[in-house]
């Protein structure tokens, strides 16, 4: 069995704790919240989980195998580190980290320790989007010529980061899953409307190489709630709707067809296919049971997980640069060859 340490019981703690208590090869010994009031809603729900305001003594507890931390950005490289270093396995809510050089040092940490480094994507264990991974990757859907999203609603207004940190990210972690390439440069442009507070709205664009082109439209001040994402082929198209609980992935066999004139190579006749549509069957179970499960089995049989440290590497880095741009009203930030490869 293994013991886990969760630190932070705010809006994801109380997730966390339910699957890993609730997962045949995993046990929650110790909760550590600076708060507590937090502390004792653990206390009334999981007697047996002892309770702490101290992240330090659970992180020194020589009974917790693995800790799993969630808690503001600001404060999980400090955290992630401390528990590695002291021979923790670690999963991490996403981001990472707020910066590629502290993500970096955690990746070379648990490498170097020969410890599982896990971050929580949540979406890369969805049904859905393990779906179309297995449809782009297959080839199903031809060359892939962009990846579209609108990840939009009124609120919640984050204080400590911006919109991109706050919503971007879900679907950066989802295209850096899906998609067969790297982008090379990212750029991003976005909007402040409350003083002093952080971007509420963006558009984000990542460059790949070839013709492949990626965009997320975020915000926080939209009047209606939408989650939709477009995935272009050659061959196949595909919609993603994450508040569709019926049929929430719907493929069209639709696109494209260049021909060549034949009275002249240099004029080309653009023909459209409009095929069937079909919404292929997806797994149900939660995602955050299909990940606590994962980060166990990658503890137990020594594995990497699907979104491991350098995948949280990626994701900060295309943020950071993101960020980058955002400053400079959208010029263009190449990402770093090390970090795309």
């Amino acid at each position: 069995m293994i013991r886990v340490g969760v630190i932070g019981y705010g809006y994801w703690g109380p997730n966390l704790v339910r699957n890993l208590v609730e997962n045949d090869t995993t046990t929650v010994t110790v909760v550590a919240d600076r708060r507590p009031e937090r502390l004792r809603l653990v206390e009334s729900r999981y007697p047996a989980i002892r309770t702490t305001t101290d992240a330090e003594e659970l992180i020194r507890d020589p009974l917790v195998d693995a800790v799993a931390i969630a808690t503001p950005v600001s404060s999980h490289y400090e955290l992630a580190l401390r528990a590695l270093q002291a021979g923790k396995h670690v999963l991490v809510e996403k981001p990472l980290t707020h910066s590629t050089e502290t993500s970096a040092r955690l990746v070379d940490e648990a490498e170097a320790r020969g410890l599982v480094l896990a971050v929580d994507h949540t979406f890369v264990y969805t049904g859905a989007v393990r779906k179309i991974h297995d449809l782009v990757r297959s080839g199903e859907l031809g060359d892939i010529y962009y990846y579209d999203s609108v990840r939009i609603n009124l609120g919640l207004f984050q204080h400590d980061v911006n919109v991109l940190w706050d919503l971007a990210v879900h679907d950066l972690t989802i295209l850096d899953y899906v998609l067969p390439a790297r982008p090379l440069a990212v750029s991003a442009t976005g909007a402040c409307h409350v003083p002093g507070q952080p971007e509420n709205m963006a558009y984000l664009t990542l460059f790949f190489p070839g013709n492949l082109l990626g965009h997320v439209h975020v915000s926080w001040l939209s009047p209606v709630k939408l989650r939709q994402t477009l995935i272009g082929g050659s061959r196949k198209m595909v919609s993603y709707n994450d508040m569709d609980v019926t049929a929430p992935i719907r493929v069209y066999d639709s696109g494209l067809t260049l021909n060549a004139d034949e009275e002249s190579i240099h004029r080309m006749l653009v023909g459209y296919r409009t095929g069937d549509m079909w919404a292929p069957r997806v797994e149900a179970t939660e995602a955050l049971k299909a990940e606590v499960a994962h980060f166990a089995d990658c503890i137990e049989h020594g594995r990497r997980p699907v979104a491991d440290g350098q995948a949280g590497l990626r994701t900060v880095a295309m943020l950071e640069a993101a960020t980058e741009s955002l400053l400079s009203r959208g010029a263009p930030v190449e990402l770093a060859t090390a970090v795309g490869a």
